[in-house]
């Protein structure tokens, strides 16, 4: 239809940002606090509190018919704000050693609270689900993540009794950005470097991690 095709031209013009440029991290949770105050001296509106959020994610992932890894696709909902739920569609990492971070494909919206219901009915089943609380730190383009992460007790979805992941913080600096746009890695490793010996953020290859090819 007409919609599809002015996406897809957008994209093959590179006016949408298609591609997420990301490097991770953890720290441990009695480090946490200084963290949070470095980069709020070095990032943006360091005199205002930092941004918080408070997130349920779930994993949907769809069988493909050849042997294909399955398609993913992530839906978020806010539990501490009346906010519309988003969908995330990431692709495979691209891990180039020429290269300071790792590189995705990845498409961001808003949708309907009725999202999980829909993916079910067409095929979808669920991989995992997590609970996210933390904090968000803007530089410019650039959006910086610090996470606890906690398993989901069923009757307790909204209830911070769940139990803790680690005794550690998930720490991700992103950028959203266009085809070629290749100095966004630099200027990423650049301002990670500010962040050790609190965190150490590096590429991290899943794929190796789990043993595949």
């Amino acid at each position: 239809n007409e919609l599809t095709l002015k996406m897809s031209h957008a994209l093959n013009n590179s006016f949408l940002p298609n591609l997420e440029y990301l490097l991770q991290g953890s720290t441990l949770d009695s480090v946490v606090e200084h963290l949070v105050t470095r980069l709020r001296g070095l990032c943006d509106n360091p005199n205002a509190l930092p941004e918080t959020f408070h997130d349920l994610e779930v994993c949907m992932s769809l069988q493909q018919a050849d042997s294909n890894p399955p398609y993913l696709l992530r839906v978020r909902r806010a539990l501490d704000r009346d906010a519309p739920y988003q969908i995330r569609y990431l692709g495979l990492p691209e891990v180039d050693h020429r290269r300071p971070t790792l590189v995705r494909s990845c498409m961001d919206c808003a949708c309907s609270n009725n999202i999980l219901e829909w993916l079910t009915l067409v095929g979808f089943s669920k991989e995992f689900e997590y609970m996210a609380k933390g904090y968000i730190f803007r530089k410019g383009r650039m959006k910086i993540t610090v996470s606890k992460l906690f398993k989901i007790v069923p009757g307790k979805q909204e209830d911070m009794a769940n139990e803790p992941i680690s005794q550690s913080h998930i720490v991700e600096m992103s950028v959203l950005a266009t085809t070629g746009q290749e100095y966004v890695g630099e200027e990423m490793r650049l301002f990670a470097e500010q962040l050790k010996p609190l965190v150490q953020l590096d590429k991290i290859d899943y794929r190796r991690l789990a043993g595949l090819p």
